[in-house]
Parts: C-alpha cells; structure tokens; sequence
C-alpha cells in the first residue's frame, strides 16, 4: 500500500500553508514535526480528503483520494488535535455513536469496543461520562475511536497535547503497537513523541518538507556539534544570545549549558552524544515545544 503526495500546494488567499509538497508513505510509524503554523495540520486535512488541495494530487495505491470517495474514507482512522464529544454520554455511549457515523453493524461495534477498551487500558471506565475523563483518558477514547474501523491509514495530530509525561510514554507505547500493519502518521512539536517510535521523520517548515529519512541521518546531517559546558550565571544570558541552546540545568558552582556550534563554545567544553532534540533546535531555532523541557 503507498499513500503518495504529487506536487501538494494549499493556498489561503496569497498565502502558502503548504507549498509543493511531494512524498510517499507506506506501512510503518512517519513523525511530522514542526513548530505551530508550519502547515501539519493543513496538510493533515488534506490527507483526510477535508479539503482539497489548491494545486496537485494525492492518491492511495494509484487512485485519487478524492474519486475514491467513501472507499477511502472507510481506509482512515482519524484523531485531531482537539476531536470534540458530547460531554453527557457515557465511553461506551460515545464510541457506539461514533461507530454508528462510521456505518458498522451494532453487533460489530459493540465486540470491536469490547477490544479497543482493553487494548487502551478502559474497560472499566465504559460507563464513565466522558466529561469525567482526565485529558489523558479522554485522548485515548480519541484513539479508541480512530481505530473503532480497523484503519490501513491512522492519523493522528498532536496526539499527546497536554498530557503528563507517563500518560504520554503509554500513549507512544500503544501507537507502535498499533502500526504494525497499518500506515499511521503523527503530527507534532514534541520530539519526544516520535524519537522512538517513527522509522521516518518528516520536518516541515513554512509549508514544505525540508528534510525526509530517519532519525539517524537526520542526526548525522546536522552542521553543528553538541557540547557542555559550565558557565557563571551571569554569563547565561550572553550565551544563548550567541548560541542555540538546548538545556540550561544549574548545578554547584554555575550553569550546565548543553550548546550547539561547530566549534568548541568555551575551554571546558565537552562534546556530547547528539539527540533528535538538538538537530530540532538547530533546524527550526527553538526548543520543540515541549512543556517538561528544562527550558
């Protein structure tokens, strides 16, 4: 199965949200990362034939997914960012509603709820009303309901907004069970989302796909060395004014830095083992967005 961008453009008015894009997907866990308003989410609703392109094509095995119609919307498996729910319904309620848009038969839908209630760590909460979940229950019913139709294609955009940092390893640990046999593309601007579990990275910046491969040739790409080096507090300040960097830790005596240049940052520094992290900091110029960062 391949899922294929051909020259993919979607234009609001003069401006680009995404910009001629091409690319193919096929079974397997694909991180798209970039910063807020880099064009995820467009090109994201683009593939889950919401809306159209202004200019190009994408086609499933061939075909234009917008002739495929409802053959290929029965492929798709779909959690936005913010998926909305009635706030009264029970779990159990709310996923027979959602399975009942999507046309399975009730007696399907109640043994494949049965299913994704345990596989997402909920069988005793089906009754529970839905405004009663914690945000990290909530986004798994989320992914419970993408899958309720067996999808070859998941998608899923920023799956693990505001979630704690145990419920976002739980969350990471069921999509790669999940895409064994499936095609799931995650959307984010947190690294740590996807650093283990994708076997291709997608950055996107400004609406274009600026580097396409694994985590390892994107670490090995990167033009700057990571290093370590301790500073006096008040020397923090003029560092990262003159260097992108990616941790500030305070420790006896001053100020860890972890720096990103081609040359050694200060006499102390220490060359360190390059992460997914650094080479995000150093193609987009910011942290990656995550909130249990240390800076």
């Amino acid at each position: 199965m391949e899922l294929r961008f051909k020259n993919v453009s979607k234009k609001y008015g003069e401006v680009f949200a995404v910009n001629d894009v091409s690319y193919s997907m096929e079974t397997g866990v694909y991180g798209l990362l970039g910063v807020n308003g880099a064009g995820k989410t467009t090109l994201m609703t683009m593939l889950c034939a919401v809306t159209r392109p202004t200019t190009g094509e994408i086609t499933w095995d061939g075909n234009d997914i917008f002739k495929l119609g409802e053959r290929y919307r029965d492929l798709l498996g779909y959690l936005p960012q913010n998926f909305g729910f009635y706030p009264d319904l029970s779990v159990s309620d709310y996923m027979m509603y959602i399975a009942s848009i999507k046309g399975i038969r009730p007696a399907a839908a109640k043994k494949r709820l049965k299913e994704l209630l345990e596989m997402v760590g909920l069988s005793k909460y089906r009754d529970r009303k839905m405004k009663a979940l914690s945000g990290g229950m909530a986004r798994r019913v989320g992914i419970a309901q993408a899958m309720l139709n067996d999808p070859k294609i998941l998608v899923l955009d920023e799956p693990t907004a505001g979630l704690d940092p145990s419920e976002r390893i739980r969350f990471r640990n069921l999509i790669s069970e999940l895409a064994a046999d499936r095609l799931v593309l995650l959307s984010t601007h947190i690294v740590s989302d996807v650093e283990f579990i994708a076997e291709q990275i997608i950055l996107m910046k400004a609406g274009k796909f600026f580097f396409t491969g694994t985590s390892d040739e994107l670490i090995a790409g990167m033009e700057a060395d990571v290093w370590n080096c301790k500073v006096f507090g008040n020397k923090v300040n003029e560092y990262m004014q003159k260097y992108p960097v990616g941790n500030v830790k305070h420790v006896s005596g001053g100020v860890e830095l972890r720096i990103l240049s081609k040359t050694p940052p200060s006499e102390n520094a220490v060359r360190e083992v390059p992460a997914l992290e650094d080479a995000f900091l150093l193609y987009f110029g910011e942290k990656a967005g995550d909130e249990d960062a240390e800076i």
